[in-house]
């Protein structure tokens, strides 16, 4: 039996106690684990492995299985120096993914995508949250976002994934991040979107260098403060292969959930993760064995 581990709430934790994914509530008195989907040729861990429908199928049920709360559908790598894919072969690929996963398995569906057209498909087909890189930029996203009742998680990207990583330059990328952030939800709300359905996403590397990602990870307290559930993406990147001395993806598990294990202890509430069965292993041994929290308990 699988045990979800519990956080006892404190100051600067996400004030809304559930996400609401278009009625699905989530929980967020815990970190909730967002396994990743891609069903690309090109993304940068698993591109190809599961384009075809029965593997997408099946690898989804074993991450539900393991105890995927939500499961993130992508259709266009944004590895770095991915080249755009057009509107219609991004539909092809993610819509009969999601129509099928709808029927057979009963877990929130979300969507990784920039484009408005492919969100509002997305969300005829039964996605109940939006994942946009692009934090909402593109004309006609926030128009989508806010019409509809799913959840919406605006993340900051510095540039576009073609290029994103070639010259990333801040004066404070900690403000910076954040401010976008802000403004994003600021821009939500005033189109009606209760917080609730609302979720934030640094966008660990996305136009950051290595130096920029420490200083975000190191002030993740300062932007779970700002109320809204925090995502942490950075399951088998770059960050974790520097981190270790240049690893390849292939040999990044440990460090990719070492570094989500240090994201929920610091407050975030969703993780994006490749390796779903470990994370919540960790999960559940974190909240077994850690000292503070047995006392507190």
């Amino acid at each position: 039996m699988t045990f979800f581990p519990r956080f006892d709430y404190h100051p600067g934790m996400p004030v809304y106690p559930f996400l609401d994914c278009a009625g699905r509530r989530l929980p967020t008195d815990r970190p909730l684990v967002m396994g990743v989907l891609n069903v690309t040729p090109d993304s940068f861990s698993d591109g190809g492995l599961h384009a075809a429908a029965g593997a997408a199928l099946a690898h989804v049920r074993a991450m539900v299985d393991a105890g995927a709360d939500i499961i993130d559908v992508g259709g266009e790598s944004t590895r770095p120096g991915a080249e755009p894919v057009p509107l219609q072969e991004e539909l092809d690929r993610v819509i009969p993914v999601l129509e099928s996963l709808r029927v057979e398995l009963d877990v929130v569906l979300s969507i990784d995508t920039s484009k408005p057209a492919v969100m509002q498909a997305a969300l005829d087909a039964g996605a109940g949250m939006l994942n946009d890189v692009n934090g909402l930029r593109s004309p006609g996203a926030m128009e989508v976002a806010a019409s509809g009742a799913a959840a919406v998680c605006v993340m900051h990207m510095q540039g576009q994934p073609r290029s994103m990583q070639e010259r990333p330059q801040y004066a404070d990328v900690v403000a910076e991040v954040t401010d976008f952030l802000v403004g994003k939800a600021e821009a939500l709300r005033a189109r009606g979107v209760r917080g609730e359905r609302i979720v934030l996403d640094p966008g660990f590397g996305f136009g950051k260098t290595l130096e920029h990602n420490l200083a975000l990870f190191r002030s993740l307290p300062r932007l779970v403060a700002l109320g809204y559930p925090l995502l942490v993406g950075v399951s088998r990147k770059s960050m974790v292969g520097a981190l270790l001395g240049d690893r390849p993806v292939s040999d990044r598990l440990v460090g990719s959930v070492t570094a989500a294990l240090l994201a929920a202890r610091a407050g975030a509430r969703i993780l994006r993760v490749h390796d779903v069965r470990e994370t919540v292993d960790a999960l559940t041994i974190q909240r077994a064995l850690d000292i503070e929290t047995i006392r507190e308990g």
